[in-house]
């Protein structure tokens, strides 16, 4: 939200009719999802395989020895944390995300290793 925000501050750009910025957490138990949704800007298809594929591929005893021996985590240590703790609860990860420069996409790991982005 910080980035949708900054960009409506800088260049206009962004928010368009949205005048709540928020993020919405919904739990559906029937099917055993948690749904969570913003109004944040989204993310390319490049930007899909950069930041989440970055993650999915570390695989879980990669990304805990890089974290444990205090190695830069760039990306991973800013934004991965949070993210990866989804793996560690869920059997799929899947991320559905529209930015205003490319069609929605869908990405999808089980985090083992391979995603998808359809």
């Amino acid at each position: 939200l910080d980035k949708i925000r900054f960009l409506s501050l800088t260049s206009g750009k962004g928010l368009g009719d949205t005048t709540n910025l928020e993020i919405k957490i919904q739990a559906d138990k029937g099917n055993n999802l948690l749904i969570i949704q913003d109004t944040g800007v989204g993310m390319t298809k490049a930007e899909l395989t950069k930041n989440l594929g970055t993650i999915a591929k570390s695989g879980t005893a990669e990304f805990l020895g890089a974290m444990d021996s205090g190695e830069d985590m760039g990306l991973i240590g800013q934004f991965g944390v949070g993210f990866y703790s989804a793996f560690l609860v869920a059997d799929v990860v899947t991320v559905v995300s529209k930015n205003d420069d490319d069609v929605q996409h869908i990405w999808e790991s089980n985090s083992e290793g391979a995603f998808s982005i359809v």
